[in-house]
């Protein structure tokens, strides 16, 4: 059916409808779940293990055992990904990572959550997450891509073997998935003794489903297609920037996963704030200074593109399938954020 639908409509639309369908599902559970890392970290920085790190254990694990699940079945080829195939950059997956982490805190969310809490009709997380688009784009092709070649060239590790844990590690995706499976299992427990509601903790899980998901989706189309096709999952800097180009620059916007990713997240997230009454215009005010929120989209933005991915990017989708690099810039994230928010708040600010 899908290599029907490739060779009548061709590549392009196909992704952007698999894109789509990926955003949706990903923007109605995240919207639901609160799935958000900056929060995460928050609590743990303030020594509380609390329900928004329930939910990201949960995601994270659903997104490892789901994605291992369809290797280890045969289903799915992620060897060929740009996190595991092409050459990578640990020196940028650290510095990226702790630029990255300290933004989303000045900012108070990510780049995933800024665009489902745009949705919802927070206007500080609009104007946030398109200065983190202009940024991304100069640090992809613009004034700052010089400063980013140059800090990524410090330290590279060549594609294949090198950048994967698993083969790193000599471990299976069966392995991977039964450690996968019981870690679920532990957050769940986790989640149900912090008073996580149980549909929470289902959206959580549904939010680490897209993950997998978006590789099934990717991965199925490649292999039904005569031409190169990008294997890639839910990842929000780059398709962001895409997307803003594409609608500034050209009067036909190139389609492809990450173009309909971004608009499916933005629905499915406003429709679920809708559906549950959340949907509310939120603004800029004494306690939300504009100034620290900008520097942080900036941080995230230029780190994003160093570190080769945001924190679902590199964090969700590139940790499910174990690249090296993916792993050590989420680990950066977690460091950068929790000691920016110890140097600059106090254990009782809120967790947005």
């Amino acid at each position: 059916m899908l290599e029907d639908l490739v060779e009548v409509y061709g590549n392009g639309p196909v992704l952007a409808a698999v894109g789509g369908f990926v955003g949706f599902v990903f923007g109605v559970a995240a919207q639901h779940s609160r799935f958000c890392l900056r929060a995460a970290t928050v609590e743990v920085a303030e020594g509380r293990l609390g329900p928004r790190l329930s939910i990201w254990l949960i995601a994270f694990s659903a997104a490892v055992l789901s994605v291992q699940l369809l290797v280890s079945g045969g289903y799915l080829d992620v060897s060929e990904s740009r996190q595991l195939a092409t050459t990578g950059s640990m020196s940028g997956a650290i510095i990226g990572g702790l630029m990255f982490g300290a933004g989303m805190i000045l900012a108070r969310g990510c780049a995933s959550r800024l665009l489902v809490l745009s949705a919802t009709g927070n206007l500080r997380a609009i104007i946030t997450g398109l200065v983190l688009t202009l940024v991304a784009q100069s640090a992809l092709r613009g004034a700052l891509a010089p400063a980013r070649e140059s800090l990524a060239a410090l330290w590279t590790v060549p594609g294949g073997a090198a950048r994967s844990l698993l083969i790193q590690l000599g471990a299976t995706s069966g392995l991977v998935a039964v450690f996968a499976a019981v870690a679920l299992a532990g957050a769940l427990i986790h989640a149900h003794r912090n008073a996580v509601k149980t549909s929470h903790a289902i959206a959580a899980i549904g939010v680490g489903i897209a993950v997998a998901l978006g590789w099934l989706g990717t991965y199925t189309v490649a292999m039904n297609s005569f031409e190169v096709v990008a294997i890639s999952s839910v990842t929000f800097t780059g398709p962001s920037t895409d997307t803003l180009m594409g609608l500034v620059n050209s009067t036909q916007l190139p389609l492809g996963f990450g173009v309909g990713l971004v608009p499916g997240v933005f629905a499915g997230a406003g429709l679920m704030a809708l559906l549950t009454g959340e949907a509310k215009i939120q603004r800029f005010g004494p306690d939300t200074p504009m100034e620290v929120y900008l520097i942080g989209a900036g941080l995230m933005g230029f780190g994003s593109m160093l570190a080769g991915g945001c924190a679902v990017g590199a964090g969700m989708s590139g940790g499910a399938i174990f690249a090296l690099t993916a792993w050590v810039a989420v680990g950066c994230m977690w460091v950068g954020a929790m000691v920016t928010h110890r140097l600059m708040y106090r254990p009782s600010h809120a967790i947005a």
